[in-house]
């Protein structure tokens, strides 16, 4: 492995396409419970005849926190969240800011970081968000264009982890990753058909875990930004996993690893 120079921060670890100013709908049970708990909310509203003890804990909750809460029609809630899987609740807060590199960085000693280049489905950042929250890892970096960002919908398939992950958006995929070379982390890609196999590569330091997208998967200059790529091994007749189970299985690797350094 090639050595990486420390490099010192700069302006372009500051945070890259923050929230506009408006209004999140967040949606779903455990979505809207952590919003309240972690982000506070101006407005929860329960569908009338909704409120089931999960509903009920929510309720109470928010009333704890002094939010207020209201009752509206089923398909009033439907309108507004913009789909039925709402689960009879929803939550009206200022939007989730995005983190900056450096917060990323400077987490924990040996920072486990995943990059995703250009995932766009909303479900599968949701789900890497709660694989990455559930492994205690440093958190995600996302691009700006041609990806998903955080969102309601994000926040229904994390359910209720995006509240607690760091999430960084960058202008530049390939620019971010080489900041974080300069600041000695290991960059691996992973992708069907690459020579090494995860479980030849060493996860125990520093690291930058890049995830391609649904349809592309790793973008060349991404490609040849990585020190290394590798794949899963696969023993059955498929060709590749889904981008969110793939990130768990890497990650679960990590931490397995590091378990036993």
């Amino acid at each position: 492995m090639s050595s990486h120079s420390s490099g010192e921060r700069d302006s372009r670890w500051r945070p890259k396409g923050a929230a506009p100013a408006r209004e999140d709908v967040l949606y779903g049970i455990h979505a809207v419970s952590e919003a309240v708990e972690s982000r506070g909310a101006a407005t929860v509203i329960v569908a009338q005849g909704g409120a089931n003890p999960r509903v009920q804990h929510i309720i109470d909750q928010s009333r704890a926190h002094g939010i207020s809460v209201r009752f509206a029609p089923r398909p009033s809630l439907t309108r507004q969240a913009g789909t039925e899987r709402h689960q009879g609740v929803i939550a009206l807060c200022a939007p989730k800011p995005y983190d900056d590199l450096e917060s990323l960085i400077s987490a924990r000693e040996k920072p486990l970081i995943v990059a995703l280049d250009g995932v766009e489905d909303p479900a599968n950042l949701g789900a890497i968000v709660r694989t990455v929250v559930a492994t205690d890892a440093s958190g995600v970096v996302i691009p700006e264009r041609r990806a998903a960002g955080i969102s309601s919908a994000v926040a229904k398939a994390a359910a209720g982890a995006l509240e607690r992950a760091r999430v960084a958006r960058v202008a530049n995929l390939v620019r971010a990753l080489l900041d974080l070379k300069e600041r000695g982390l290991w960059v691996y890609g992973f992708e069907p058909g690459a020579s090494k196999s995860l479980w030849d590569l060493d996860l125990t330091g520093g690291c930058v875990l890049v995830m391609g997208g649904e349809a592309a998967g790793l973008h060349r200059l991404v490609r040849e930004t990585c020190d290394e790529r590798a794949s899963i091994p696969l023993a059955g007749p498929v060709a590749s996993l889904n981008v969110s189970v793939a990130a768990a299985v890497v990650l679960y690797e990590a931490v397995r690893q590091r378990s036993h350094s």
